[in-house]
């Protein structure tokens, strides 16, 4: 594991995205696993400048988000398919039948966890994870618990979780208490992965977290045990 920890949310977006910029150009084809939330919104425009530039093309490049809320269809401003359609996919040249996003609106929510990871097998698997952290630990929304969940699930959210997402909602209660959410598993087999976070609590947590033994009560320790994984933070 290595711990990069830089001066300000622009180094940190910076150097996320030339990470991910030399995994699409050194293959072209490369399987992204993607986040959202507010870390890496500065990595995705910069890879939408590069890419304008004639930098860098999506062209072949297939895509598989962490998560999305349960109960939200993907034109929802609130869902994680919106957020990608906003801060990166329509902004470059990648083919929308190769971005996955879980359908949080499938009628069979248990079923289409086993799409999704079925379809991420199918896909040859995931060659860069790029993740974020919670306050909580939390990596994906694979919240703290008893045991590491392997594969693609349905989680209840903790209430700081949705107290920390309240901040994207009119009010707390319209934040979604489900999610779908990319397992341990599926991120653990990805062959690079690439966590960033800002701002104070989360450089704490990290340098706390890493420093500690893996426990499932916070997620993202298990990372230690990943064989190539970069952490990259900022206060």
């Amino acid at each position: 594991m290595r711990l990069i920890k830089v001066k300000n949310y622009d180094e940190m977006s910076e150097r996320a995205a030339m990470l991910i910029a030399a995994q699409v150009q050194l293959k072209p084809d490369a399987v992204l696993g993607l986040a959202t939330g507010s870390s890496p919104v500065g990595t995705y425009q910069r890879l939408v400048d590069w890419y304008k530039a004639g930098k860098l093309d999506f062209s072949e490049i297939r895509s598989v988000n962490l998560d999305e809320y349960a109960g939200l269809k993907g034109t929802d401003p609130q869902s994680y398919r919106y957020f990608m359609e906003d801060n990166l996919f329509s902004h470059v040249n990648i083919a929308k039948e190769n971005t996955y996003v879980p359908n949080g609106t499938a009628e069979d929510l248990v079923a289409e966890c086993g799409w999704y990871d079925a379809n991420i097998k199918k896909l040859g698997g995931i060659d860069l994870q790029l993740l974020g952290i919670g306050n909580n630990g939390h990596i994906g929304f694979n919240e703290p618990a008893d045991c590491f969940i392997e594969g693609t699930h349905l989680v209840d959210l903790e209430e700081s979780t949705i107290q920390a997402n309240a901040r994207f909602f009119d009010s707390p209660d319209e934040v979604p208490r489900q999610a779908v959410t990319m397992g341990i598993g599926s991120i653990m087999r990805a062959a690079k992965v690439l966590l960033i976070a800002s701002g104070e609590t989360k450089a704490k947590l990290i340098e706390h977290a890493f420093a500690g033994p893996v426990t499932p009560q916070i997620p993202a320790t298990v990372l230690k045990l990943h064989p190539d994984c970069t952490v990259i933070y900022c206060e």
